[in-house]
């Protein structure tokens, strides 16, 4: 249940930001606080997350870039957490489908609450909205796999709650989304002249 706990926590967590996930789980590992598959403590694994996680962070404070990346990590993010949690089970003799789909999954719910909500953000036309949300995020995402490294147990509750919240905001944001941007194509259509 505890190797369960980490894989949902980290899956959760890299649904806002995979790089900085597989970060914090190849330090853990090298530092001898997890026992992180030996690829994610190798100096140039480390690096390359490094690297990803300093492009998405610049990347994810432009407004609009970062909805052009999101659309990207709409696969990225699932398919790279799931490979995480895939990775992970591996090292612990887990079930390395019930690992995939589960880290999978509840990346792929956070993302597009994720998603959706930075789509909503940037009907706001000023920059620092979107910066605020982009640092909660990774904070968010860096401290929920470091809580879940320490406390699966507890880390496997929290993330099939937030799975579940998520897809609820997700689906909400997405409608709110659409009903903004038809209005606003109906006003566009209003004032274009005859």
């Amino acid at each position: 249940m505890t190797g369960l706990g980490a894989i949902a926590g980290s899956g959760w967590a890299a649904g806002l930001n995979l790089w900085a996930v597989g970060l914090v789980i190849g330090i853990a590992g090298r530092l001898d606080l997890y026992d992180a598959p030996p690829i994610l403590e190798e100096n140039r694994t480390l690096l390359i997350l490094a690297v990803l996680y300093i492009i998405e962070f610049v990347v994810d404070k432009v407004p609009l870039l970062d909805s052009a990346w999101d659309t990207i990590s709409t696969i990225i993010r699932p398919l790279g957490a799931a490979l995480l949690g895939i990775t992970i089970a591996g090292e612990q003799d887990m079930s390395t489908v019930t690992a995939g789909l589960t880290a999978g999954g509840l990346a792929l719910s956070s993302h597009a609450a994720k998603a959706t909500t930075r789509a909503a953000i940037n009907m706001s036309p000023e920059p620092f909205t979107n910066i605020i949300a982009s640092v909660v995020e990774d904070v968010g995402a860096i401290g929920f796999v470091a809580f879940a490294l320490a406390y699966p147990r507890v880390a496997l509750g929290i993330a099939i709650i937030l799975g579940i919240l998520a897809a609820i905001l997700a689906f909400m944001l997405w409608r709110f989304v659409r009903r903004l941007r038809t209005k606003w194509r109906e006003r566009k259509m209003r004032t274009q002249p005859a």
